[in-house]
């Protein structure tokens, strides 16, 4: 690894690469260790960087806005390229709104509903990136990236720029063709319908609201822990099981929706995945069902 960050300013002075930055700051569970390198991108410096990764045998790691994401104690190796700030903007454009990938969805869904534009308003409490969202199909209330997404722009690890469509993106539950691949996703463009702004706005106000009732969100967490097992509900079955506020040091099942597993008293990743498998043990043995993790564990666990 070594010259990776001067051949990397060579091409790019002035970049921001930091060493050994803490994932705890990047996460919405407010948890993880170092990163060896870190940087937040602009879109045109996304290809130069892992370029040189690559000419380095640097490995990288892509996240979003890290709401869906336990990062490992140990931290990670290699690069942690974070699509956010460097790759925001949003724009309106007739029945589609065009976003880059480290657009909050949030921030999109209000652009949106500014533009008198309907689909998006599932989207508009989902605290994740639109990279991120794309990538695992992101959904709420009925919701899935699958119904709105119209073309997404994504980069190869060959550094090509490739223009998918949904056909192409293999869109089902939680799931797309972007990580097998191992595309980096540039931008995306969304397909929606004119509708009465204020019905828009409305129903987005309803839908934080339902959020802010029934989630715990005064907590760290990564929202839904585990995915929809066919026929049940994560949360009832955890409930049903008597493990509601089950802790492991500072880890919980949140009293307020066992769907949630909350970082309540400075946990550590370590306390987060040995909840997360004494729950899935706790659920297979008590009603043979499997619940997989909807939260991506990435680092050096």
């Amino acid at each position: 690894m070594a010259g990776f960050k001067e051949r990397l300013l060579e091409k790019l002075p002035g970049l921001d690469i930091r060493q050994e930055e803490p994932m705890k700051n990047h996460t919405t569970f407010r948890i993880g260790g170092p990163a060896e390198y870190y940087i937040c991108p602009k879109k045109d410096e996304t290809a130069v960087i892992l370029s040189a990764a690559g000419e380095c045998n640097i490995p990288v790691t892509i996240i979003g806005n890290g709401s869906n994401l336990l990062v490992a104690d140990g931290g990670i190796r290699g690069l942690v390229l974070e699509i956010g700030s460097g790759m925001c903007e949003v724009f309106a454009e007739g029945n589609t709104i065009r976003a880059q990938a480290g657009a909050l969805l949030s921030k999109v869904a209000q652009a949106a509903a500014n533009a008198g534009l309907s689909g998006l308003e599932f989207a508009s409490g989902i605290p994740g990136s639109v990279g991120g969202a794309v990538t695992m199909n992101a959904g709420a209330y009925d919701g899935e990236m699958k119904h709105v997404v119209s073309l997404v722009t994504v980069l190869t690890p060959e550094g090509k720029e490739l223009v998918l469509s949904p056909e192409e993106l293999e869109f089902s539950y939680r799931h797309s063709c972007i990580p097998r691949n191992g595309y980096l996703v540039l931008e995306a463009q969304f397909l929606l319908t004119p509708g009465d702004k204020e019905e828009i706005s409305e129903k987005m106000a309803g839908f934080r609201d339902r959020r802010i009732e029934k989630q715990p969100l005064e907590y760290p967490s990564a929202g839904s822990t585990f995915k929809r097992p066919q026929g049940y509900f994560a949360g009832k079955l955890i409930m049903d099981a008597g493990l509601r506020g089950y802790m492991v040091g500072g880890a919980q099942v949140s009293e307020k929706h066992c769907g949630f597993v909350i970082n309540k008293n400075n946990a550590t990743a370590a306390d987060v995945r040995q909840l997360m498998t004494d729950v899935q043990n706790k659920i297979r043995e008590q009603f043979g069902v499997s619940l997989e993790p909807e939260v991506k564990m990435i680092g050096d666990f």
